[in-house]
């Protein structure tokens, strides 16, 4: 067990050393969609990579949503396969958003054996999905 310090010191260098294997400029926050985003995540049970939907106007989310699962089977086709898509997520903030995304369990942020393999699926995964928003950006976007 790690105190929260330590944990802390962890997830830092291990997103350091992330940034330093992979060194690229993410999409992330900048996709010109308002509230619309790509997301690392890694903690002590999985790593993750996901594209959130967390526009308060429902009408826009549901809109925004619509056309993504429109393109599942492209998606699953020819970018990624099994992507789990989730229309409503809660998070612990009490929010509710909609996600689209691919996880690995089995890896631990406490872990540095499972560091690189994590680092590598977070970099193909995320590698992917980017490609994917570019080629559907305007459809995406209007």
């Amino acid at each position: 067990m790690y105190s929260k310090e330590e944990a802390k010191k962890l997830r830092q260098d291990f997103w350091i050393s992330f940034g330093k294997s992979f060194p690229r400029k993410w999409i992330l926050y900048n996709t010109k969609i308002k509230d619309f985003s790509f997301k690392f995540h890694f903690d002590k049970s999985q790593a993750m990579v996901s594209m959130d939907i967390e526009n308060k106007n429902l009408e826009k989310r549901i809109e925004l949503w619509d056309k993504l699962t429109s393109l599942k089977s492209v998606l699953e086709t020819d970018y990624i396969a099994n992507v789990t898509y989730q229309e409503y997520v809660y998070l612990d903030n009490q929010r509710d958003i909609s996600r689209l995304y691919i996880s690995i369990d089995g890896v631990s942020i406490h872990n540095k054996n499972t560091w690189q393999e994590t680092m590598i699926f977070l970099n193909e995964t995320m590698l992917k999905f980017e490609a994917f928003f570019y080629d559907f950006e305007d459809m995406l976007i209007d």
